[in-house]
């Protein structure tokens, strides 16, 4: 995408900011007095309705609106998303003590299975961290929820670790960690 067509898009999105739903008509001739031709407003304006950034809602050939789509409820459903999934993490974490020594696990299967739980946590972690930088998430009452639930997770698997009846067993996980990271860098 070139400069020309992001500073148009970034005016089309202004000014349904500013007002709401607008028939198409008066946000082509809006944009076109800014900024450019007819032709590249109007790819622009199909190109942000199939990126699902804004909908086109046409009510006759002569009279089609546009506005932007429902981000907060989109968001909602995106956090929502996330804390089921850390959410079952959570219970998976909360029941590992009991399960492994239930089933009798050698040092390697729980070794396996914390580093395993650890990847899981870290990307949902990391998936938050990226999604701070939008107001639209950190405004939404699920962004803390999710962090919160992430913390949680983070104290029982240190907990876990900490209860493990090998004294080396940090270092095995932190050692596996280092290898796993060095391997994924080695792909280049």
């Amino acid at each position: 995408m070139d400069k020309d067509s992001q500073i148009i898009r970034t005016e089309i999105i202004r000014i349904l900011n500013e007002n709401g739903k607008i028939r198409g008509t008066e946000l082509a001739k809006r944009v076109i007095e800014k900024m450019g031709n007819e032709k590249i407003v109007y790819r622009e304006i199909s190109a942000l309705v199939e990126a699902g950034e804004i909908e086109k809602k046409v009510h006759s050939r002569s009279h089609i609106e546009y506005e932007l789509i429902n981000l907060y409820e989109s968001v909602n459903n995106q956090l929502k998303s996330l804390h089921k999934e850390i959410e079952t993490v959570f219970e998976e974490i909360k029941n590992f003590n009991t399960i492994s020594n239930e089933e009798k696990f050698s040092f390697h299967e729980r070794l396996r299975a914390i580093i395993h739980l650890i990847h899981i946590v870290q990307s949902t972690d990391g998936i938050m961290k990226l999604l701070s930088y939008y107001p639209a998430f950190k405004k939404d009452k699920m962004f803390s929820q999710v962090n919160r639930k992430i913390e949680d997770c983070w104290k029982i698997i240190m907990d876990d670790i900490a209860h493990q009846p090998e004294d080396d067993f940090l270092n095995e996980i932190l050692a596996n960690l280092r290898i796993s990271q060095m391997d994924s860098n080695n792909v280049n």
